[in-house]
Parts: structure tokens; sequence; C-alpha cells
């Protein structure tokens, strides 16, 4: 998702001894060349601090502001992967503006991370063994939902697609095919809908009399059976988000990446994540909790509480969770549900108990040290 950038204070993410790269150029205008910036795009860079002769990835391409941001910032370099052919074939344009620098590839990150150290693989083709920064920027892009033929949104009529990759099952066939049963749990349990029943039984009746094939049909009779909500979220907003994360598989393929993704960080390297719901936001808050060693404990009476806890690999950065200032909301109403956390890769794993670890954690702008008070 994107937005224009405002006037945001930056948190105070960058350890002593680790410099912020310099602020990216922009072109004449004050934007960068792809037209468009991510939500959060100044905290994603100060999270990441670039270095010269570092190796990021961008494993979100989408429009490129991420990968533009980056490459602008620092004298290094970018892997950035999409499973939209489209946004890697606009990616081609900044692979040209900055030669040598940018490499892109095609695919579900998941898949490609985790195969990224084959002889034939994303990095270890170029001779790279680990990362210094990762950048995941979650969900839905606005090319994606601005284009009615995609699919994604129910704002204007298309076909009712939603596959980011123009690969397997279409979300008409999801609700076409699928069993009253299967359908509302699928909106239950994707979109987080209290209604997800009566909207089945709706979507079943209505597809007895003739298949729905398009955007437009669909958001029709799921308002048909909700009333607006006070808060002005259109009622198909969560019914369409359930559909979209099943055609694609996006919560596995989250959880696939981001272990993928820790895996490859060198010591010092960061992980970024934006995230845009709270189903993606709780896979990330648990990852990451897990890695930095945050996690609950097990009940006393669990067995699993006997077990010896790995040593963190990680700590958390910035404190509680990051969100879009009013200034780029009001920008890009988009951008509302925007959340960030990252963490860095500990140079060595911190025992439990030890004073390194009890002293870690960067200053927060709140003045907590990191982790504390995470949402």
């Amino acid at each position: 998702m994107t937005a224009p950038l405002g006037l945001v204070a930056l948190p105070v993410w960058l350890p002593a001894g680790r410099p912020a790269g310099p602020a990216p150029a922009s072109p004449a205008g004050g934007e960068p060349a792809s037209g468009h910036v991510p939500v959060l795009r100044a905290e994603v860079l100060a999270a990441l601090a670039p270095r010269d002769g570092g190796i990021y990835l961008d494993a979100t391409f989408g429009g490129g502001g991420y990968a533009e941001a980056i490459l602008s910032a620092a004298a290094c370099t970018v892997f950035a992967i999409d499973r939209d052919p489209e946004a890697i074939a606009r990616g081609a344009a900044l692979a040209a503006r900055f030669p040598g620098r940018l490499h892109l590839a095609q695919g579900r990150f998941g898949d490609v991370l985790a195969g990224a150290l084959a002889p034939d693989g994303l990095l270890a083709g170029h001779g790279v063994r680990a990362l210094d920064g990762v950048a995941f920027d979650l969900g839905v892009s606005s090319f994606q939902l601005d284009d009615p033929a995609r699919g994604f949104s129910f704002r204007t009529d298309g076909p009712l697609d939603m596959r980011m990759d123009r690969a397997g099952p279409t979300a008409s066939d999801l609700v076409n095919r699928l069993g009253e049963r299967e359908l509302a749990d699928l909106l239950h349990e994707f979109g987080e809908e209290r209604a997800a029943r009566r909207i089945a039984r709706a979507i079943v009746a209505a597809r007895a009399e003739a298949p729905i094939e398009t955007t437009a049909r669909l958001a029709g009779i799921i308002r048909a059976v909700l009333p607006p909500d006070r808060s002005g979220i259109d009622p198909a907003t969560r019914s369409f988000q359930a559909l979209r994360i099943r055609v694609n598989d996006e919560l596995g393929e989250i959880e696939r990446g981001l272990e993928a993704a820790a895996a490859l960080l060198a010591p010092g390297g960061r992980l970024v994540v934006v995230a845009f719901h709270s189903l993606e936001d709780r896979l990330v808050k648990r990852f990451m909790l897990a890695a930095s060693g945050r996690a609950p404990s097990p009940s006393r009476h669990d067995p699993r509480g006997l077990l010896v806890r790995e040593a963190p690999r990680f700590h958390l950065l910035g404190g509680a969770l990051l969100r879009p200032g009013t200034a780029e909301v009001a920008a890009n109403p988009r951008a509302r549900s925007g959340r960030l956390r990252a963490m860095e890769r500990l140079v060595r794993p911190v025992e439990a108990g030890s004073p390194e670890r009890a002293g870690r954690g960067a200053a927060h702008p709140g003045g907590a040290a990191a982790g504390e008070g995470a949402t």
C-alpha cells in the first residue's frame, strides 16, 4: 500500500556505531521516480538503516518504493521479490536507474527465500550468503487494488479473480464451488466476519440463480444482507479480505517468509515488517516475540514448560509497534491500518538471565527499552 510521505518524527532505532545512510534523494517534485512511496516509508528506512556495501531484500516489491528508498539511501545492493509478474515488469525501469544494484525475482517470497542459498538461488547465484536487512510490506498493493481487471476491489466492477500471481483457483471459483459451511468458515477465519453464516447463505442462494463472476455482484449480495457499518467501512470489506487471503495463501506465505528471511540475516541484520490487518500482525508479533525470547511461558502444568528454551537470536527494535501519523493517513486513507514491527539479529545468542540480555535494547522515543510495551 502506498502514500505520499508527510513530515514524521523518526523513532530512535539506531544503536551507537551504526549510523543511518543519508536521506533518500528524490527527483524534481519531491517524490520518488516510481510516483509513490509505501506506507511508513521513512520509518522503515530508519529501522533498516541502510549502509554502503550492504545487501538488502525488499520481499514485496510492488511499486518499488522501499527498494528505491534503500538504493537512494546508500551505495548498497537490493534484491527484490514479487509474485505478481506485472510488478517485476514495472521494476525494469528502476533496475535501469541503479545498474547492477537491483536484482528482481518473480515468485512467492516464502519459496524464493527458502531456496535463496541453493546453487541457482536468488542470493547464491550472485555470490551472496547473508543479508543486512529485509523489508516486508504485507497484503495487496495499490497497483492491484486500483486495476479493476485484477478483481481485488469492490469499488469498481471487474472479474472476481484476486490472484496475485495469476495462477491457481480464483475467488470466483471459491464462491461458486464451496459448500455453505465451508464458505462461512472461510469468511470467519480469514475475514473475522461475524456475519459469516448469513453471508454464506446469501451467496449460495444467489449462485443458484447464476454464477457469481464479478466483484460488483458479490459486493451487492453482501451489502443486501449486512447493514452499513457505523464506522463507514463497506460491509463487503471483510469478505473480500477473506477471499483474497485464501486465494493467495497469504498467512501461510507470511509464516514461511518470516522464517526464511530471519535465517538469512547476518549478525546485526534487521527484519522490518509492515502489516495491515490483525491476522497478519498477529503472526508477525508472535514470530518476533519468539525469536527475541519474549514469547509467553507455558503454564506450569504444561509439559512443554520442562523443555529448555532456545537462546534468543534477535532483539526487538523500537518498543511498541508504530502506526502512520495523522498526516499520512489524511493523504492516503489506505494507510490507516498500517503497523510496523522490527527486530535485529544478535551477534551471538544471549542466554536467559545474562547481564548482556538484561541490558539490551535500543532507545525508544518514549523512553522504553526495545520490546517493552509491545502490543
